[in-house]
């Protein structure tokens, strides 16, 4: 890349990743102000009973994920129409694969848990992943070229149509069906806005081998490595959902919702603009490339470490405000979730760089290790303090799996230990003063039993 493209990628960087922030903000707003009313029209269990079928979906899809958005934002023919067309057949196949086997899934799950009811709903919330499948690739080819105003403004759309169905379905049904066809109705509203609304040529299903194999070839990776990031995101949701009551599972659910906050917008904004950055300037390449990285880096980790101070610290005053006193059992749980971020934000922030140089191998090994750190972490710590201690069990697992990052970066150039020490040491002053401060919310997650 010449030195004259490099101010115009600098501000389709800025532009985009402000774009995705907003973004995020006014999603997370637009679900904060449903949770608020649906808390007050539904019961906790409702919550509960939804999360375990959102569980059985994300499994679903990432123990199916063949990498098909980093492919194209990151191959040399990411702009090829047969190379699209293709990623295109492979998703639409993916999708109607899925729902055959959350059809066959639904009454061992149903059992597992104890509610019958899951052996319906599994079924017809399955409905959006077939039509996920048939979303346009447009949708990665935005995301290639850091182009984010529209599908941004299609996903805060999504989130208000999908929270208007939701508060009307539950005003007239008063029951968690409420929540599973709302789900149904954001798929099909996104499926259709992308294809009117998003910009470029129009897919058709297409099968050319050379494109196949290179998605296959790239995707078996990415495909291993999502079935060790299910671990990643949905340890916490298998073990604590099993271990506690349906209530207390929907009052964890409600903090992690309010406590993940800077993790997922880290995540999204990450998966959107770390891939093409990189992909163009590698940091590895110059002084200047490794230069411009850490000063994304250390401005994303800066402002997600004050969101997640923010919330260790004013999460009981947050959930006293907004929820009534059913839900206030959460208050412990968000300082607990935010206090323990510091360790995952730091991996959050620099792993996708392998995927750009297209080392889906390294990738997966890195996803392994933390995934068995997560899942041993969350289990050891369930057994030895419960809910408290399957929560710090979550933070030492991805402190234990720095040294894999390390492994990960240092062939790309990428590893900053500088910054990662000021981040690690950040996150100890987070979790020690945030849990002194509320110590008595804290303590009361003694008082969440086994179900």
């Amino acid at each position: 890349m010449t030195t004259a493209t490099i101010p115009g990628l600098a501000r389709r960087v800025l532009a985009s990743s402000a774009i995705t922030v907003a973004g995020f903000f006014a999603q997370q707003f637009v679900r904060l102000a449903s949770n608020l009313i649906l808390t007050r029209l539904l019961f906790p269990e409702a919550f509960g009973i939804m999360a375990i079928v959102s569980v059985f979906l994300m499994g679903l899809a990432m123990f199916s994920d063949v990498g098909i958005g980093p492919a194209i934002m990151g191959s040399k023919r990411g702009d090829d129409p047969d190379f699209l067309n293709t990623a295109w057949t492979i998703q639409i196949g993916r999708g109607l694969i899925l729902f055959v086997a959350a059809v066959a899934g639904s009454w061992p799950i149903a059992a597992w848990y104890g509610e019958a009811q899951l052996v319906q709903m599994l079924p017809v919330a399955a409905l959006t992943l077939v039509i996920a499948g048939f979303n346009p690739t447009r949708l990665q080819t935005a995301h290639r070229h850091l182009q984010a105003g529209r599908v941004t403004l299609i996903e805060v759309a999504v989130q208000v149509i999908g929270v208007i169905i939701a508060v009307g379905l539950a005003l007239w049904w008063q029951s968690v069906w409420a929540l599973v066809v709302s789900g149904v109705a954001g798929a099909l509203a996104h499926l259709i806005l992308l294809m009117v609304f998003l910009p470029g040529p129009g897919n058709r299903l297409r099968w050319e081998p050379q494109a196949a194999n290179e998605l296959i070839t790239f995707g078996k990776w990415v495909f291993l490595s999502t079935l060790c990031g299910f671990l990643i995101g949905q340890a916490d949701k298998l073990f604590i959902g099993e271990y506690l009551t349906l209530a207390d599972f929907g009052l964890y659910n409600i903090a992690f919702f309010l406590a993940s906050f800077p993790y997922l917008m880290g995540a999204m904004v990450m998966g959107r603009v770390l891939i093409p950055v990189t992909r163009q300037n590698p940091p590895g390449d110059s002084t200047a490339n490794f230069a411009r990285y850490r000063r994304f880096r250390l401005a994303a980790l800066a402002a997600l470490l004050v969101m997640a101070a923010g919330l260790a610290f004013a999460g009981p005053w947050l959930i006293g405000v907004m929820y009534d006193p059913r839900y206030q059992g959460a208050a412990g749980i968000v300082v607990m979730i935010a206090a323990v971020q510091a360790p995952g934000l730091v991996i959050l922030t620099c792993d996708q760089v392998a995927l750009a140089r297209g080392d889906s191998r390294r990738f997966f090994w890195l996803t392994l290790a933390r995934g068995l750190a997560v899942a041993c972490g969350i289990w050891v710590g369930l057994d030895l303090g419960g809910l408290w201690g399957a929560l710090i069990g979550l933070g030492a697992a991805n402190l234990l799996t720095y040294p894999v990052l390390v492994w990960l970066l240092r062939p790309h150039g990428a590893w900053d230990p500088l910054a990662d020490v000021a981040a690690f040491v950040a996150g100890a002053v987070i979790f020690v003063s945030a849990l002194w401060y509320n110590a008595e919310a804290v303590a009361r997650l003694a008082m969440m039993q086994p179900g």
